[in-house]
């Protein structure tokens, strides 16, 4: 899968249409106004860069996604994978782990995810 760079401030609009899609260019406007304190200006040209890049899609005044909110997340773990742990999984839920208190319900749930990668690799 290509990774896909969604900016910062990018990704806090992307997150507007992935709650709200299809959504009217008029309304994500106000709702960026709203949420984010952005001038129509800003999340017009926020939408026309998404856009040009393959991110979102906006026709007829309706706004949409082509990149999925869990693809979007997936491609930001690959990038820091690569450029922060030498593309090391393991080195990255170690410093996750350590980083953050997991509950044993969050433990359970991650066995959970592996055991269902691991058989589907079988």
């Amino acid at each position: 899968m290509e990774t896909v760079k969604i900016y910062e401030s990018e990704y806090r609009l992307c997150k507007i249409v992935w709650k709200n899609e299809p959504i009217k260019s008029g309304k994500l406007v106000e709702l960026c106004n709203e949420e984010l304190g952005w001038k129509p200006s800003t999340t017009y040209t926020v939408i026309k860069k998404l856009t040009e890049r393959g991110i979102l899609v906006s026709e007829k005044m309706m706004v949409s996604s082509l990149i999925k909110e869990d693809e979007a997340q997936a491609s930001i773990v690959r990038e820091m994978l690569d450029s922060r742990f030498d593309s090391s999984g393991s080195a990255f839920i170690a410093a996750f782990a350590k980083s953050k208190t997991l509950t044993d319900k969050d433990i359970d749930e991650i066995q959970e995810m592996l055991n269902k990668i691991k058989e589907q690799r079988k």
